[in-house]
């Protein structure tokens, strides 16, 4: 490359900061680099698919005036991923195929080393895990709409997304679970988010699915223990769906990364659709580590939340669509129709704008009907847990809770338990041995006998029947 065309796209790059500004260029133009300018086209490169796939959906245009603006003769602006040397590695029995190695530029200026597979996709995904999981740029702290349900997970997310390195550490890990659609992603992409907008710190978003396929590629290619150490060189780890973790060996290592983070004071922020306790399929040390640290519950969005939620993605729609404008009787229909979760009120605002923009009509209360009627569900049944049945078993048949979870076999006794182990069978959707555990853990066989026992009386004891029923509505209510 020329002088005179690093001067040229330097002073691009000075209009495409001042035309997107200072955040905007940080987060998607800060390692684009310039490969070359031939006659009316212009070559540029980004570390990631993901960058560039992004930066042609929604910049491509503005990159392309700014070129524009300095070397009129340019037409065309072509974007690739960066192209990689090939590294050479060491020859390994059994080894797996070679891997393509490149330095890209971070946001805050420091090299970052990345791996991409040569040919074997395993080979390399180790440290390719390292890149972390995808991060969607609309889920920030300033997109997300507070309320009752979620005020204390924000302030917690909050907390630590501004900490500094070698602050305290005041709750760790930081764990939060909600059911589907209820905002967990969101807080933990925007702690992500903001967390590397300071270049003193090291924050890394993975899925635990990525998190598996990195431990697993990096066993395959004989790279476990760089991959354990980059992982616990991180500053803040954040791992989003924690239920989906399967694997002993999996689990194990994520144990110890977990123990190792927290006994250095290093943050973990992490994310499910349960709490600890319910993690059936996770080993009973990273089920007492995570709930020994701050455990935050999302619940279900209320209506002023909801109502939040609709005007807020209204405006963001508006931004792109000016002339898009939803009546407020409209907005309080769908706040009080679909309640289900965010997904589906985002859905719903990507419906009416649809509709109103390919038909060249405004949105009407009628119109809104029409279009989002599939989403507008019938009200979930409540959410029963082991503990509240246990509670009122033990209330219906005068015994105390620690009775139910104790060895004791008199009659008074073995009966309630049998029955809560019943209703925790018939009314949950946890497993024998899960109910087992939680029932001062007994062996599922126990529950299997104690369920079978109740169902047979029931059929032959009306008052017993009678009993079990109530039981069941004072649960459901």
């Amino acid at each position: 490359m020329t002088n005179s065309e690093q001067e040229r796209w330097s002073r691009v790059k000075g209009r495409l900061r001042s035309t997107v500004g200072e955040d905007v260029y940080t987060s998607w133009f800060a390692r684009m680099d310039l490969e070359s300018v031939q006659d009316e086209s212009v070559h540029l490169s980004v570390p990631t698919r993901f960058l560039k796939s992004w930066i042609q959906a929604h910049y491509a245009e503005r990159v392309l005036t700014c070129w524009q603006a300095e070397m009129p003769e340019v037409h065309r602006i072509d974007l690739s991923v960066r192209s990689a040397m090939r590294a050479a590695m060491p020859v390994v029995k059994d080894a797996p195929a070679p891997v393509e190695m490149r330095r890209a530029e971070r946001s805050d200026n420091r090299p970052a080393l990345e791996l991409r597979p040569a040919t074997v996709p395993p080979a390399a995904a180790s440290h390719d895990a390292l890149g972390g999981s995808p991060l969607d740029p609309r889920l920030t702290f300033a997109g997300f709409v507070v309320g009752r349900s979620n005020t204390l997970a924000h302030a917690a997310a909050r907390q630590v997304a501004e900490g500094r390195r070698g602050d305290p550490v005041m709750f760790n890990p930081l764990y939060i679970h909600a059911g589907v659609g209820l905002g967990k992603t969101h807080l933990l992409q925007a702690v992500t988010w903001a967390g590397n907008a300071n270049p003193e710190r090291k924050v890394l978003y993975l899925t635990a699915e990525k998190f598996m396929y990195g431990f697993v590629a990096a066993l395959k290619s004989q790279t476990a223990l760089a991959f354990k150490e980059a992982l616990r060189g991180i500053d803040v780890l954040v791992i989003d769906d924690l239920q989906f973790l399967q694997g002993k060996s999996t689990q194990a290592e994520f144990c110890h990364t977990l123990n190792a983070l927290i006994d250095a004071g290093r943050q973990v922020v992490i994310a499910a659709d349960r709490p600890p306790s319910d993690l059936e399929s996770l080993d009973d040390r990273v089920r007492s580590r995570l709930a020994g640290g701050l455990v935050v519950e999302m619940g279900a969005l209320g209506e002023d939340l909801r109502l939040g939620i609709l005007k807020s993605r209204v405006a963001a729609a508006r931004a792109h669509h000016a002339s898009f404008d939803v009546p407020e009787p409209v907005l309080d229909y769908l706040a009080r129709a679909i309640t289900h979760n965010g997904r589906d009120l985002e859905g719903a605002i990507n419906r009416l704008l649809a509709h109103s923009k390919l038909n060249n009509q405004p949105v009407t209360l009628d119109m809104a009907e029409r279009e989002v009627r599939d989403l507008i569900r019938p009200q979930e049944p409540k959410r029963i847990k082991i503990e509240d049945i246990q509670r009122v078993v033990a209330r219906q048949y005068n015994v105390s809770r620690s009775d139910l979870l104790s060895s004791r076999r008199t009659a008074n006794v073995v009966r309630p338990r049998q029955v809560a182990m019943y209703l925790a069978k018939t009314l949950t959707l946890r497993s024998l041995p899960e109910i087992g555990r939680r029932f001062g853990g007994r062996d599922h066989t126990t529950v299997l006998h104690a369920v079978r026992k109740i169902e047979a009386l029931v059929g032959k004891d009306t008052a017993l029947s009678e009993e079990v029923e109530s039981l069941k509505r004072q649960l459901q209510e």
